[in-house]
């Protein structure tokens, strides 16, 4: 779900109308803007299985190393991980364009509620379906995975425990091939559950959950395995399985190589990658006019966000964090970042829902209105003196001072937003430090550790809404979840938990908006706004590239036939 990534969540986000190219100057005035697309907006260049030809290699990029391939754990709930162990392990639902989940029959043949008192689910296996040591897929999988996500035991380093804390038994069905998920109380999004599906045999003892599947997947059940881990290259190969009982995927290779945003669009243009983001005006430049390249438009759930951190520093007050809402100017990094794009920013108001995206509403409360005199009053009331104009406030002689981790790697629309906040708090004596630090240790040692005070990623694709409960949930312990910056409350926690167990939408809706408000009280983050999809593709490549909410299939990703053959 998390930091591009992935992770994997219901929406749409602002696509982007091509850019005039040539020697004028595009009119990018409010007026000429071009407005977001329907929600379920894709642009994958879909083809036929028949168009396109056996064999080939696609070339992606990934944010950092991959150190944890169990997703459900903290260091593995980073996007590319999420994505790749999709690729590899058992993923038994598919979202579609417009969100709607479907029983993928490579792993399924049916999954339903059968009881409603309690609930109970009944999922039907693909007889075929086997791990890659030649283990066929069993309920006893399914049991390992919810003995270690359902908050029992602490010593499972879970990342989100939601869903599973409202199982009460997971057994076997009428036969080795059918399994039976009974619930306590009912749970909506039953769908998210078990997806991908991780091993019984690798997965039953925390010691094989913790660090089982650090740095290497030991057991595969997909199309695709890994073929290699090249740490020195920063390359992750994934090749066909021969063993993979469903269609023959197209694609023979799909190498994962570690490259910075900055550093993407050259290694486009120099043919080393397939797919490259084309949101920023000058990527987009350079992108657009590439041969035989397509700019490929979705929508797409999509969230860009500042997370402040109340358990350490001066954040630790409310009165601080809710200071630091009332000093960032939101419209005016929103409107620094759009300046030069072709397409309408929406501004995000609310942690849940999108703009375009029923259930959306203004939960921020005012908490998050540019206010520099409520800034000043709140951080008076936490006593940091006012020394002046353009100078830190102090308190017991230190100064007012907070530290805004980056990852070397991020883009420059990230650098630039992160001076633009600089500039905004130190109007309001608040001295802010960036910090930059090695992409490949800015998720797994600062922020999953929760060393910030201030940092910025994205969430993505949040077709279930639950997937966020973990992002708002009160730590346990050391278990932070995915709420890295500690923000939280038994009211929230309650809220999100009762909203997992509505079935009625409009009420489920009215909860998370009621969480929502509390949330913006509280100073857990700063929503900024809705990020667009838009990316250079080879024009030649089929069923690939802005999916908006659907799940990428790749055993029908590949290379078009040439003309006569």
């Amino acid at each position: 779900m998390r930091h591009a990534s992935a992770a994997a969540w219901i929406a749409a986000t602002a696509a982007v109308a091509s850019l005039v190219s040539g020697c004028g100057s595009p009119d990018h005035t409010a007026a000429h803007k071009k407005a977001a697309p329907r929600a379920d907006g894709q642009d994958i260049n879909a083809r036929p299985l028949s168009g396109i030809r056996q064999g080939g290699r696609l070339n992606l990029a990934i944010s950092q190393w991959i150190t944890q391939y169990n997703i459900n754990t903290v260091d593995g709930a980073q996007g590319d991980a999420q994505e790749i162990a999709r690729t590899v392990l058992p993923h038994l639902f598919h979202s579609d364009a417009r969100g709607a989940i479907h029983a993928n029959p490579d792993f399924l043949v049916s999954a339903k509620v059968t009881s409603t008192s309690p609930q109970t689910v009944e999922y039907r296996l693909n007889p075929k379906a086997k791990w890659s040591d030649g283990t066929p897929l069993g309920w006893r999988d399914f049991r390992a995975q919810w003995q270690a996500l359902n908050g029992h035991d602490q010593a499972y380093e879970a990342a989100d425990s939601s869903g599973y804390d409202q199982i009460a038994k997971v057994a076997q069905g009428g036969d080795a091939h059918t399994v039976k998920i009974t619930f306590s109380s009912p749970y909506a999004d039953w769908q998210r559950l078990f997806d991908p599906l991780y091993p019984a045999k690798y997965t039953s003892t925390p010691k094989q959950f913790n660090k089982g599947w650090s740095e290497k997947a030991p057991v595969t059940g997909n199309a695709f395995k890994i073929g290699s881990y090249d740490r020195t290259t920063q390359t992750i190969t994934l090749v066909r399985d021969p063993k993979w009982w469903g269609n023959k995927p197209k694609l023979d290779t799909i190498v994962n190589r570690v490259i910075d945003f900055s550093a993407r669009t050259e290694a486009y243009l120099n043919k080393e990658l397939d797919s490259a983001n084309a949101l920023l005006p000058e990527d987009y430049q350079r992108l657009v006019k590439a041969p035989d390249t397509d700019i490929r438009r979705g929508a797409r759930w999509d969230e860009v966000h500042i997370t402040l951190n109340g358990a350490r520093g001066p954040l630790k007050d409310l009165r601080v964090r809710q200071a630091v809402q009332h000093a960032v100017d939101r419209k005016g990094v929103n409107e620094a970042f759009a300046k030069d794009l072709a397409f309408r920013l929406a501004p995000l108001d609310n942690h849940f829902f999108m703009p375009n995206q029923q259930g959306y509403r203004d939960t921020s409360g005012g908490y998050a209105t540019y206010d520099p005199k409520a800034a000043g009053k709140l951080l008076d009331a936490a006593g940091w003196k006012d020394n002046g104009e353009g100078r830190p406030r102090t308190k017991g002689g230190k100064q007012l001072t907070l530290d805004y981790v980056l990852s070397s790697g991020g883009t420059s629309a990230q650098f630039d937003q992160a001076e633009l906040v600089q500039q905004q708090l130190a109007q309001a004596g608040i001295k802010v430090n960036l910090k930059k630090v090695p992409a490949n240790d800015y998720f797994s040692r600062f922020v999953n550790r929760g060393d910030f005070d201030l940092t910025s990623f994205r969430n993505v694709d949040a077709v279930f809404l639950t997937t966020l409960t973990p992002v708002f949930q009160q730590p346990r312990g050391r278990n932070l979840f995915q709420n890295f910056g500690s923000v939280g409350s038994p009211k929230i926690d309650a809220l999100l938990k009762k909203a997992g167990q509505s079935t009625d939408r409009a009420e489920a809706a009215r909860l998370y908006n009621e969480a929502d408000t509390e949330i913006w009280r509280l100073g857990h983050s700063i929503e900024l706004y809705q990020r667009p999809q838009i990316n250079a593709v080879r024009s030649d490549l089929a069923n690939y590239g802005a999916e908006g909410l659907a799940d990428v299939d790749y055993t029908k990703v590949g290379w078009l036939k040439k003309a006569g053959k």
